[in-house]
């Protein structure tokens, strides 16, 4: 057996693995962001909101301590949900993947504004980008369920390899 036929022959299943570890992170992503979603209604239903004369603190409450502190390991899961899609080279996830962190950022800055002022505005783009984010990370795991076609022609390209 040649050394490039071995490199191609294991490229396959890396790339399989790889794939399922996208899958994976973006079910975590999806759970995540509902947590968060659930956090951000609660402080809303219960916690004193912000006006425009009167900011409030991010660790003013417990409920929007846990919200900031989730919106944190959001972000950071985001960043390595994108760094593990670009290393598998599935060009939809790594789209999807950059789409979704680019909605947790902006839901980030939009929550900063809602703390600030208190806008109506800011509260709609945090509900906005948390949807793209989610409908995003859904994508994902659609995409790359088992027995789908993304799915299939990975597992072709690796019975090709072989």
């Amino acid at each position: 057996m040649s050394d490039t036929h071995a490199a191609t022959h294991t490229a396959g299943p890396t790339q399989a693995s790889g794939l399922a570890r996208v899958r994976m992170a973006s079910l975590g992503a999806v759970t995540m962001l509902i947590i968060q979603y659930v956090l951000g209604m609660i402080y809303n239903l219960y916690g004193t909101p912000p006006t425009a004369t009167k900011s409030i603190g991010l660790f003013s409450s417990p409920v929007l301590a846990l919200h900031v502190i989730m919106s944190i390991l959001l972000l950071v899961a985001a960043i390595m949900l994108l760094v593990r899609a670009v290393g598998a080279r599935h060009g939809l996830t790594t789209l999807m993947s950059a789409l979704g962190l680019i909605g947790i950022v902006a839901a980030g800055f939009a929550g900063l504004a809602f703390t600030s002022k208190g806008s109506a505005g800011a509260s709609i783009g945090m509900a906005i980008a948390f949807a793209v984010s989610l409908a995003c990370y859904v994508v994902i795991i659609f995409v790359l369920a088992p027995g789908s076609r993304s799915s299939r022609s990975s597992r072709s390209s690796r019975a090709v390899t072989t």
